[in-house]
């Protein structure tokens, strides 16, 4: 008889030994367990300039019409994606979130066994999703300027891989392939590999060199997909879209097998698209988030050098900042969530002393550095205690 007690040994084998993607904490829970007035949320990198009042209008007028299933097909989206890229809309696919789009590639392209490569520190979907599948994943890790690693990414494609997958900027880094290193890594793939390249954090990096990754990856023979969504500088986190851009309409038929047929609400669709229509509100954020994180770097190593604090900040393209503390991520975070602060320890092995911090408001920011402050003069770099939680 099945009992509670023994109730996993109905999850295959590779379910039973995931770990456990970290969504964060939320606002609310932050505010009950410590009864503070002020929370400042700097976690999920979301966009705290918020989404453009064209997409709240058309959320809004959107209400009326929430007894109606959606456009399976987002068609007026995928429109108007051809229209921003010229890639015809047949290849352009969207999802619930770009996570589901990683999920639905894990799902169509992997079987146990298959090798997985990745990068190290990575987005934790990139992994979690690839060994739901069974499949082997190796990670190349950023190199001592936490920029990525060329050399190691060659002698890691020398083998056979069925799908290399990377975020570009890096999450949770926020380091950059140019358009050169993007050509020369691209060219280090196997020929019968899928590339999945990640560009949730794309806009905030655009210029300065920053690939143009359909166009170079539209001149080579292997198949692609690149990963977009509109949670990060579109300001639609709490609906859910993202999309896809393939190498062939082949591959968006295959992905369509394994997605559920309604996956983009209605209300969503329409917010979306008043959002990508929208370029002036997205200029306005990436300006101004661009700015923002060049103070927060700024402050940050400003304080190293005064205080020593044994702070390294990585370099970012994002919209947000990678430190290494030198302290356990997760009793950093949790001194700071005691101050009214939530931030992303980082806990993946050989970056456990890391932290992501979101660039917020300039308010936001400097309540951050605050707290961060009085954290690390009660948590000197080479005191053991730094690993039991202070008040």
């Amino acid at each position: 008889m099945m009992t509670r007690s023994n109730i996993t040994t109905l999850c295959r084998p590779e379910v039973r030994s995931l770990p456990t993607y970290n969504a964060g904490a939320s606002i609310a829970s932050v505010r009950t367990k410590y009864s503070l007035d002020r929370i400042t949320k700097l976690a999920s990198n979301e966009n705290p300039y918020g989404a453009s009042p064209d997409a709240i209008q058309a959320l809004r007028e959107s209400l009326g019409q929430l007894a109606l299933y959606p456009d399976p097909r987002c068609t007026a989206l995928c429109e108007e994606i051809e229209r921003q890229t010229g890639v015809a809309s047949n290849r352009i696919l969207f999802g619930n979130g770009s996570e589901t789009l990683i999920e639905m590639i894990c799902l169509a392209v992997l079987s146990a066994g298959d090798r997985v490569v990745t990068m190290a520190p990575a987005f934790g979907l990139h992994e979690i999703f690839s060994l739901m599948m069974g499949a082997v994943v190796e990670k190349v890790p950023v190199d001592k300027q936490q920029e990525f690693d060329l050399e190691a990414w060659e002698t890691a494609l020398v083998g056979r891989a069925k799908l290399v997958m990377f975020s570009n900027p890096s999450n949770p880094v926020g380091c950059c392939l140019s358009s050169t290193q993007f050509r020369e890594l691209i060219d280090f793939v196997p020929a019968d590999t899928l590339i999945v390249v990640d560009e949730a954090y794309g806009e905030y990096a655009v210029g300065d060199g920053y690939p143009d990754s359909i166009s170079l990856l539209s001149a080579q023979s292997k198949p692609w997909i690149v990963l977009r969504t509109m949670s990060k500088a579109y300001g639609l986190a709490g609906l859910r879209v993202g999309y896809a851009i393939a190498s062939e309409p082949a591959l968006v038929a295959i992905l369509r097998k394994v997605q559920t047929p309604f996956s983009v609400n209605f209300a969503a669709q329409a917010a979306a698209l008043a959002a990508l229509k929208d370029r002036e509100h997205l200029r306005s954020v990436v300006d101004s988030t661009r700015l923002e994180r060049a103070s927060m770097r700024a402050n940050i190593e400003r304080l190293n050098r005064e205080r020593n604090f044994g702070l390294r900040v990585a370099p970012s393209r994002a919209n947000f900042i990678f430190i290494d503390t030198g302290r356990s991520s997760r009793v950093l975070a949790q001194q700071l969530m005691r101050r009214g602060v939530i931030i992303k320890p980082w806990v993946e092995s050989g970056f456990d002393t890391s932290i992501r911090v979101t660039v917020g408001r300039r308010g936001e920011n400097q309540h951050f550095f605050k707290a961060l402050v009085e954290v690390l003069e009660a948590t000197p770099l080479n005191d053991q205690a730094n690993t039991r939680v202070l008040p």
